[in-house]
């Protein structure tokens, strides 16, 4: 038996557990069972469901939003704050790599003393090849990778002097395949420690959270995990057709003799949510908001399209037959192929989107507002027929972005959504975000490029409404040195009138004019806090293999850089 022909509604099921309630990561087996049992269809199950709230994200409002007045679409209005940019990997300490301990700790410290009450991150899902945040394993997991070694002693799964030794990491870099050996040890030793310690409270909350997420995503999760190291690393579609195609039986045989790797996984993702709780609970009680990253796309080798191929444009082998990219532009001819899969929107549809709705919950739970990454796909998509080797023979196709937002309002009311609006933005897409009463984005450095178009909707005296966010840059630019520096001398000569500087410190004074603006929330990446050129660069969008490795130090954290941000936003009333 072919196990995704039940796909949609054993997703469905595990959708109901998920909305009982926030943020329980998935729960409710009993809802699971009693859906399955009686067949009810997907869309039955969903109108039985997704009800309209009075409870839910609109009302518990945190002390930087407050409920927009009610003259047009209903939207989160937030009271004007200020916020970095930081993803947890680029945290300093001893093991290779930024992670949930004691630097995550003392960056919120640091953020208050800035008078920040906003952390964004990239998103925080386990990584795979390329290291990058916006092509993970799954769209609900956690990257273990973030995992503190010694919270992993806290909590007495490892000893002290189990981290006594530690690799020669690089300074300022993280080497991912050195960090990823070295944690893997790490991790065995924990999880053999852990399995000697049933009875305890720390297994007692394992076995809770197994529960409350096994059916929506993590029993399917560490499955895939636990089958791609057995096969080596391979592409889920080219393991055996029975797993391509997870066939009851197959399933059933892996469960039985792969089944202290899948407990594996599932503990590291344990660990991973608890260390992620507890900061997150951290930095909400100084005052501290969390924003977080949804990629509107998946990886293609991740447990989503294996697990749900149904809801993905993909062939009877797993394979895609259509894959997404941007067209050719100014900076490329050739445009972008990404190469993950497109989505069945009618199935999706059929189902009531409950798949979206599902992330959408996994993802409230995890932070407190929700970038949505490349948002214009919600309205209309770049098609790339697999087969092709660049994006060049693609088309644009409408996407069902009002039926969508509409079903995940009505399942989990107004969210605080920020929509990553640049590129290819037309009225239909802004229709679209305001619509929903999302927030939109302004880059500075846009305003500075030249184009007349751009200056006209990126230079802060053009901005025509406080419902956005402006950044000096974002991780996919470069850092505001380093992009000053390679400005011809007519811009840079612009800039300086502009912002009003002598440009010895332009990313001080690309920082001042994100502050003073009229947007509700300033965001600025934290190289151009430190003021550091291009070497520090998070991201380099169409290159592969030296990017997201960027780590600060400790001492960079200077407490007059503190003072001056904390300056500018009692100046300017944030």
């Amino acid at each position: 038996m072919n196990q995704t022909s039940n796909g949609l509604l054993f997703l469905v099921a595990g959708f109901l557990a998920l909305t009982l309630s926030l943020p329980a990561y998935g729960s409710g087996m009993k809802e699971f069972e009693t859906f399955r049992r009686h067949g009810v269809s997907p869309k039955i199950a969903v109108d039985a469901a997704v009800k309209p709230q009075t409870a839910g994200p609109q009302t518990d409002i945190k002390p930087e939003m407050t409920p927009a007045p009610k003259t047009g679409p209903e939207k989160i209005q937030f009271k004007r704050s200020f916020g970095i940019l930081m993803h947890p990997t680029s945290l300093p300490g001893r093991y290779g790599i930024g992670d949930l301990g004691e630097t995550a700790y003392k960056f919120v410290d640091y953020l208050k003393s800035c008078k920040a009450s906003l952390w964004q991150t990239l998103p925080i899902g386990p990584t795979g090849f390329g290291d990058s945040p916006y092509a993970c394993f799954s769209a609900f997991a956690g990257n273990p990778l973030l995992i503190s070694p010694d919270k992993l002693v806290d909590d007495g799964v490892l000893a002290a002097a189990d981290l006594k030794y530690v690799p020669n990491f690089p300074d300022g870099k993280v080497d991912f395949g050195l960090v990823i050996n070295y944690k893997r040890s790490l991790f065995n030793k924990a999880f053999a420690n852990f399995q000697k310690m049933t009875g305890t409270i720390l297994y007692a909350d394992y076995e809770k959270f197994r529960a409350e997420n096994d059916v929506l995503w993590l029993e399917d999760y560490a499955m895939f995990m636990a089958l791609k190291e057995k096969n080596n690393g391979a592409v889920w579609s080219d393991w055996d057709i029975a797993l391509v195609k997870r066939e009851k039986n197959a399933i059933a045989k892996v469960k039985a003799e792969l089944a202290d790797k899948i407990e594996f996984f599932k503990f590291l993702q344990f660990e991973f949510f608890k260390q992620w709780k507890d900061l997150k609970k951290y930095a909400n009680d100084n005052g501290i908001l969390i924003i977080g990253d949804i990629p509107i796309f998946v990886a293609y080798d991740g447990a989503d399209a294996w697990v749900h191929p149904e809801i993905f444009c993909l062939d009877a082998n797993g394979k895609p037959t259509v894959v997404a990219g941007v067209p050719p532009d100014f900076f490329s001819k050739t445009g972008q192929y990404w190469g993950n899969p497109l989505y069945n929107w009618s199935a999706l549809r059929s189902s009531g989107f409950a798949w979206w709705i599902a992330r959408f919950k996994n993802s409230l739970g995890l932070y407190d507002i929700i970038r949505i990454d490349h948002f214009r796909g919600f309205e209309a998509y770049w098609e790339i027929p697999a087969a092709e080797k660049t994006a060049v023979n693609g088309k644009w196709v409408k996407a069902p972005g009002r039926e969508l937002f509409a079903a995940i309002k009505k399942a989990l009311g107004t969210l605080p959504i920020i929509s990553e609006d640049l590129g290819v933005i037309t009225p239909e897409v802004e229709s679209l975000r305001d619509e929903f009463g999302f927030y939109g984005m302004k880059i500075l450095q846009f305003g500075f490029s030249g184009n007349e178009g751009d200056s006209a909707k990126y230079l802060p005296h053009t901005f025509g409404t406080s419902h956005a966010v402006v950044y000096t840059g974002t991780h996919d630019n470069e850092t505001t040195c380093g992009w000053y520096k390679n400005l011809p001398d007519k811009t840079r000569k612009f800039i300086r009138e502009y912002s009003g500087s002598d440009g010895r410190h332009i990313s001080r004074d690309l920082t001042r004019l994100a502050i003073a603006s009229v947007c509700d929330i300033a965001i600025v990446p934290i190289q151009d806090v430190f003021g550091v050129d291009n070497s520090c660069r998070m991201n380099t969008p169409g290159t592969f293999g030296k990017n997201w490795g960027y780590r600060f130090k400790m001492k960079e954290l200077k407490p007059e850089y503190a003072k001056m941000l904390r300056q500018m936003c009692e100046l300017y009333g944030r």
